[in-house]
């Protein structure tokens, strides 16, 4: 907890080819969606902001990986053409 809130702290783990960040850049989410660093930005961010806020509901880490979006215009990926994994935590 964090002046009495739950939070999440996402951490780029490995990165490989063109990344946005690099391995141990960090994002700190709390349970009412605020959030402060980077991990990566657009799309890829958003759906690691997501996935903490069921982190912090669960306290389930979660491990994510992020590419290049293939044909699927829905899929989140890296249009720079590199790859990252993200490690989701729970704090407190």
């Amino acid at each position: 907890m964090l002046e009495g809130r739950d939070v999440a702290i996402a951490t780029v783990i490995e990165t490989w080819g063109s990344s946005p960040r690099q391995a141990g850049s960090q994002l700190v989410i709390d349970n009412s969606g605020n959030f402060e660093g980077s991990v990566s930005g657009g799309c890829v961010e958003a759906a690691v902001i997501a996935e903490a806020a069921d982190v912090i509901r669960h306290g389930q880490p979660a491990m994510l990986e992020f590419g290049v979006a293939d044909e699927t215009a829905w899929k989140v990926g890296l249009s720079c053409g590199g790859r990252i994994k993200v490690y989701v935590e729970r704090l407190g």
